[in-house]
């Protein structure tokens, strides 16, 4: 099999499989389901340019949005198959009623359109979750929520701008910087 072919139907329903249960072991907040579906459990999210890598920092993942957004869920959109991944759009929804990083609780909810890829290796072991989706409409929603003209939330207001400015100045995850560019064959 060359790095083009797409694997058998057996091959991508145990995929398919393995994937959806991710999926609704996270919104369950069944953590050790959730992590059973790695080998060695590896996130990446673009958007923030970070790393969870390894069954710890997975579960601090986890928890710290949990804390942020009790009620995360999923919307499935679409779900395809590559030669070495499952990649899934779908929409992230919740609450913010906890701290998400270095911005305090809005109150507000959001709605954002995400892509995950599902990357396997060679023996058909889910090796990264790799997702992608627009912070700032993330962004816009939580902060959007709050009614910026009454004068009790201006402390609000200026905690969400200092957690912005901080988290803006944290450095992207070299795994995430330091790419190599592929080496692309002729298609067969």
């Amino acid at each position: 099999m060359s790095e083009f072919d797409i694997p058998g139907t057996e091959v991508l329903e145990a995929r398919q499989k393995l994937v959806l249960d991710h999926f609704h072991d996270e919104v369950a907040q069944d953590w050790d389901a959730t992590l059973s579906t790695f080998p060695h459990p590896h996130y990446e999210l673009i958007a923030t340019m970070t790393v969870h890598d390894g069954d710890h920092a997975v579960r601090d993942y986890y928890q710290a949005t949990r804390a942020a957004f009790p009620d995360q869920r999923h919307e499935l959109i679409a779900l395809r198959h590559s030669a070495d991944a499952v990649i899934v759009e779908f929409w992230l929804l919740g609450t913010h009623l906890g701290p998400f990083g270095k911005l305090p609780a809005t109150g507000s909810p959001f709605r954002v359109r995400m892509t995950a890829y599902f990357v396997f290796d060679a023996e058909e072991k889910l090796v990264c979750e790799r997702i992608y989706f627009d912070s700032l409409s993330m962004l816009k929603q939580l902060i959007g929520g709050v009614d910026k003209k009454n004068p009790k939330n201006w402390p609000l207001l200026l905690k969400l701008v200092r957690g912005l400015l901080t988290m803006a100045g944290d450095p992207a995850d070299p795994r995430l910087t330091n790419t190599t560019a592929p080496t692309l064959r002729p298609l067969p």
